[in-house]
């Protein structure tokens, strides 16, 4: 951390409000912003898509849960894995207490993940979160939404993601955020997604991070996130970190 201005309290102030003032200007642009993503085109979804859980077979309309607006996290939890993906599951203890609050404004929020839906379960109660999360396995939905690729496809730089094609990326699973709305005769419509750095808007820790002075503190770091683990492996010696 660079060695820090000391000042009297007078010049902290005014320093304080000509932030303020730049302060204020963000809020202004991102509620543009948030209008502009509200206003966004909807995109009918034509194909069918299903899901496992221990609730058994569902459809994506089902998922709705009776709500008109449908959220899905997409987790990176891969087929062989034995564990979440770490920085998921961060953003999956942000976003697990809102769940109850989003229902109640006609939102269902859903995590979605290749694995099949035992594992799902299994590390769920491990990690104590009760929001739902159903299993894509068996259908093309991560496919369709650019969040599962082939080796080959990695190894080609051939990878689709956050609407860039030809990148690349470190395992077959990636994160991202979509958002569903349906009509009154149950037409289902895609009307949003975010990767990426898009996702930073549901990592609230990362916003606390920035108030302090030494901020995220990830300079000097193989990637941004080298720092994270699970929640309940930060005193663990025996941790590997799959990015490494």
């Amino acid at each position: 951390m660079a060695k820090p201005r000391i000042v009297t309290r007078a010049e902290w102030l005014s320093e304080r409000l000509n932030l303020l003032a730049k302060e204020k200007a963000h809020s202004r642009s991102r509620d543009e912003l948030t209008r502009a993503r509200q206003a966004m085109p909807w995109c009918k979804i034509d194909k069918h898509y299903q899901f496992q859980s221990k609730d058994g077979d569902e459809t994506l309309l089902d998922l709705f849960a009776g709500k008109s607006q449908l959220i899905i996290y997409h987790f990176m939890f891969d087929t062989d894995w034995e564990e979440g993906c770490k920085s998921c599951s961060f953003i999956a203890e942000h976003y697990d207490p809102s769940v109850v609050h989003l229902a109640n404004r006609d939102v269902s929020l859903v995590t979605v993940s290749i694995a099949e839906w035992q594992k799902l379960e299994a590390y769920k109660e491990r990690m104590g979160w009760a929001f739902k999360w159903v299993s894509s396995a068996g259908s093309d939905f991560n496919r369709d939404f650019d969040v599962s690729f082939t080796a080959q496809e990695r190894a080609e730089n051939k990878t689709t993601y956050n609407f860039v094609e030809g990148r690349s990326f470190p395992v077959n699973e990636a994160p991202g955020i979509s958002a569903f709305a349906k009509d009154e005769q149950g037409v289902v419509y895609h009307t949003y997604s975010a990767y990426a750095r898009g996702l930073e808007n549901f990592m609230p820790a990362y916003n606390l991070l920035d108030l302090v002075p030494k901020g995220r503190d990830e300079q000097g770091l193989a990637y941004g996130m080298e720092w994270l683990r699970h929640a309940d492996r930060y005193e663990d010696d025996s941790f590997v970190d799959p990015y490494a």
